[in-house]
């Protein structure tokens, strides 16, 4: 069974020792700073000793560094640029303390006593170490790198961490990290536990959101059947044996995260936006072969911003072209696909991606005949679209914003928003989803791997409407909670 620590008397909790007192009145400060004194001397232990073996590696294996690092990358060199990612945070402490050349894949077994590099200067060393750092030291060489979630924060103190492999908690008293992550994250981190406190000893520098769950829970299956335990148990000597499977997949999934996200319309397909053009002869007979596309509509509701010649004879109007429903947002009554224009005997149709534009033009020329010719088609990707928008900064952007925001202010707009995003939310509960294997988030609760899965994917789609989302528009997480019989989150 997972096992976990002891968790530690709250501020306003009888304390411990009997006295009679409240926690914080009584031990707490003691312990307080007996942990901090702890921390302080295993972080200058901690860095005096990285600059000492850093040194000897440099003098007695820099000809080895590009061997380590294409086995830290698993025979495959890091191909990508990752400008927001300081890799040597977490492959310096693999080729100090881990490396070994020309290890066999997958062939370890029990648990490692560190690399090369690490053996030969606890030999050449080991008189000169202080108690601190040989211990520093010896979990460094011993202790995997897994993946934690962050169970609850405390800023500047310590965090909590689950590992989700083992299912192992620990508290870990930490400064920096405990900062900077949120509870839900995912961390490939390496734990050393010391005498008095543990600490955190490396830490990649990518912040793993809760829906790359799934990536370590496949991980985590793999794994159970690799070590062919009755129980499908993983224990703490797995880690070390598996260590590059579980590196593969920290990875991967550091690679998914710095590849630029694929811009979709609703239909899944690439966003390019295409503006075809024709000539028309007749604005009126066009808008009668065309306004069908506009399902929903009737012709007077189309025509309600029209313009018309001297004559009476209608030479502008736009209409969308509009089918019921949608496939990806069931709730959603029609989807607009694109917009035409018909301005005298021009004719400009949008559209958002290559497939719609064949469509529509096939529509166009088959519903006009003879009476259009196609003068020319012209593409341009979202990211051609954002640059250009930031170049050519409209001079009314300022008034067109102030004017939403004041429209976003109606009550009865706010209540629509509200309940549009509700019947969404709610509605994805019946949805297949490709990261659930097909199935959807009800059935998939069902076993515990899924219902884990569903609940890392719930984590992060409050986070990002915290976000992204105006406060009133925000949906009620708590409805879905209970419908899939989860536990609410606490706030």
């Amino acid at each position: 069974m997972p096992t976990s620590f002891s968790v530690k008397p709250g501020r306003n909790d009888p304390c411990p020792c009997g006295s009679g007192k409240k926690y914080k009145r009584c031990c707490l400060p003691k312990t307080a700073e007996s942990e901090e004194t702890l921390w302080a001397r295993e972080r200058a232990a901690s860095d005096d000793l990285s600059r000492a073996i850093l040194r000897y590696a440099e003098r007695k294996f820099g000809m080895c560094i590009l061997d380590a690092w294409d086995d830290f990358h698993l025979g495959q060199p890091d191909s990508l640029d990752h400008p927001d990612f300081d890799e040597g945070q977490i492959f310096f402490p693999y080729f100090l303390f881990h490396w070994t050349p020309t290890r066999p894949r997958g062939r370890r077994t029990g648990a490692t006593r560190g690399g090369v590099i690490a053996k030969a200067f606890m030999l050449e060393n080991a008189r000169r170490l202080t108690e601190m750092q040989r211990q520093v030291l010896e979990q460094s060489m011993t202790q995997p790198l897994t993946f934690y979630e962050v169970i609850s924060s405390h800023p500047g103190e310590r965090i909590v961490l689950r590992d989700i492999l083992t299912g192992q908690e620990k508290a870990v008293r930490e400064h920096t990290a405990s900062k900077t992550v949120e509870n839900g994250d995912i961390i490939f981190a390496q734990v050393l536990p010391m005498q008095g406190i543990t600490t955190l000893g490396c830490c990649a520098p990518v912040r793993i959101p809760p829906r790359m769950k799934a990536e370590v829970i496949a991980l985590r299956k793999k794994l159970r059947r690799k070590a062919k335990r009755e129980n499908g148990e993983i224990w703490a000597q797995d880690l070390a044996r598996y260590e590059n499977d579980i590196r593969e997949v920290y990875l991967n999934i550091r690679d998914l995260l710095n590849t630029p996200p694929r811009i979709c319309n609703t239909d899944g397909d690439p966003l390019v936006l295409h503006t075809i053009t024709f000539e028309i002869e007749s604005p009126q007979a066009a808008f009668e072969a065309l306004a069908p596309l506009a399902k929903g509509l009737s012709k007077e509701q189309l025509l309600s911003n029209a313009e018309y010649d001297a004559d009476g004879r209608l030479r502008k109007t736009e209409l969308d072209w509009i089918k019921r429903g949608n496939r990806k947002f069931k709730t959603w009554d029609n989807t607009i696909l694109g917009t035409i224009r018909i301005l005298d005997r021009s004719l400009v149709a949008e559209v958002n991606s290559e497939k719609r534009a064949v469509r529509l033009r096939s529509e166009i020329e088959k519903r006009l005949g003879a009476t259009v010719v196609h003068k020319s088609t012209v593409m341009k990707s979202y990211e051609e679209l954002m640059e250009r928008e930031e170049e050519e900064a409209s001079p009314g952007a300022e008034q067109d914003r102030a004017e939403l925001e004041e429209f976003l202010q109606d009550p009865e707009i706010q209540k629509r928003g509200r309940e549009l995003v509700q019947r969404q939310l709610e509605a994805w509960v019946d949805e297949k989803v490709p990261i659930l294997g097909g199935r959807t988030p009800m059935q998939a609760v069902k076993d515990p791997d899924g219902r884990e899965i569903v609940e890392a994917l719930l984590n992060e789609f409050e986070r990002r409407t915290d976000e992204t989302s105006p406060g009133f528009i925000r949906p009620d997480f708590t409805v879905l909670r209970r419908r899939l019989n989860l536990p609410q989150k606490n706030l």
